[in-house]
């Protein structure tokens, strides 16, 4: 199968009309989206948009051979022109299948928000799933009813990731899926951010008038296996950390600081970001990271680096210059270098928090400037074994690897 996308944006485009915003204001050349229209083999349109008409023909294609005209999710603003010559636009009811003249079949599939996805498969075996903007499927259709992932995903990665992670739960997605971005909102600030987001979900996203080429392999950068997220005090870097992996199903949060009972303060921080969770996520309160790195299993997601510090200061008492210096100091860099060995060793995905304390104001205190130190010391070691390190200041994430 052959698409065109007409348009990747939004229902109300990008920019949006009369928008103010840092992300609309900077939407320009191929970074403008019309709102999201997708010409199949140039005989099966999905959604019919303002203006998709000169879109085709600026694309090199024409509607001209459009045999069936499908709609996933309600045209809000003004009533949309059916060119000449263009079949009336329909939803399909939820299950119902398509067998067009063409050799298309087309399912529709329930979302759970609204709209309806269409599972596509070519005439050469080819599957394409396109999803609505906002959606994401309400059952385990799709790859999993069939036991093959979709060669290609048209989704909104950005504003619903939930939905990819469902699909890669049921095998819909797969290591071979070519997921493309579409329905894209003024959420993200367009050019870098946007693509460094996307592909720490493993998906792409394409300029307006691209013609792709269901089946056919196109590079996406590897999520990386291993990533630091560092930051300081509220700059963002949880927030981050767990986007990092909101595409993805069965994560395990481990979370290091433990219930501190009776710190009521700390029991709001914990379940600020509890609720800012899926709620698919497990979570585990443990300093114990070396045997969960060792194992096999979901991606880990370590909030934070700076607690297990803690908790590994306590443990060879380091806050007591007599213990530091009679075997405190060596055990804790042995503690270092045991969770190092295993960061290295690690085959699963890893995602890990820590703070960035070394460029504020020296402690007043000896034990202070020793913990600054130590865990300057645990994030280099850490940094060394991660392909990606990120570094959050006032929300924005700079790339310092990877």
């Amino acid at each position: 199968m052959e698409l065109t996308l007409l348009g990747t944006g939004a229902p109300a485009g990008l920019p949006r009309p009369d928008c103010p915003c840092a992300a609309c204001a900077t939407a320009l050349g191929p970074d403008a989206r019309a709102a999201t229209a997708v010409l199949v083999d140039g005989t099966l349109l999905l959604d019919l948009t303002p203006g998709a008409a000169f879109a085709a023909a600026r694309a090199g294609q024409s509607l001209g051979g459009v045999r069936q005209a499908l709609l996933s999710h309600p045209h809000d603003g003004p009533a949309v022109e059916v060119p000449a010559g263009l079949p009336q636009p329909v939803r399909v009811p939820d299950g119902r299948e398509l067998t067009l003249l063409t050799g298309h079949r087309v399912r529709a599939l329930a979302m759970d928000a609204g709209g309806t996805g269409y599972a596509v498969t070519g005439p050469d075996g080819q599957r394409l799933l396109y999803l609505p903007p906002g959606g994401a499927p309400a059952g385990l259709e799709g790859g999993a009813a069939r036991g093959a992932a979709y060669d290609m995903v048209l989704t909104d990665v950005v504003g619903r990731p939930d939905a990819l992670a469902r699909l890669r739960a049921v095998g819909a997605v797969g290591p071979t899926t070519d997921v493309v971005a579409v329905h894209l909102d003024h959420d993200v600030s367009p050019g870098p951010e946007l693509r460094r987001r996307l592909a720490a979900a493993g998906a792409r996203a394409v300029p307006d008038g691209t013609t792709l080429v269901v089946g056919v392999y196109e590079h996406v950068p590897d999520v990386p296996r291993r990533t630091l997220v560092l930051g300081g005090a509220r700059s963002g870097k949880s927030v981050e950390a767990e986007r990092r992996l909101e595409a993805f199903p069965d994560v395990l949060y481990v979370a290091t600081g433990g219930s501190r009972n009776g710190d009521t303060e700390w029991a709001a921080r914990v379940a600020t970001h509890r609720d800012r969770r899926p709620g698919s996520w497990r979570t585990a309160e443990t300093c114990d990271l070396v045997p969960l790195l060792a194992e096999d299993g979901p991606p880990l997601l370590i909030d934070c680096l700076s607690l297990w510090l803690t908790d590994a200061m306590d443990s060879v008492g380091a806050w007591d210059d007599a213990e530091w210096a009679s075997g405190g100091e060596r055990a804790l860099r042995e503690r270092v270098r045991e969770l190092a060995a295993a960061v290295r060793a690690a085959r699963r995905t890893v995602v890990a928090v820590s703070n960035e304390v070394g460029s504020g104001i020296v402690p007043a205190t000896s034990s202070g400037r020793r913990y600054r130190d130590e865990l300057g010391r645990l994030n280099s070691a850490f940094a060394a074994e991660c392909e990606q390190v990120l570094l959050v200041v006032a929300g924005q994430a700079v790339v310092l690897r990877g």
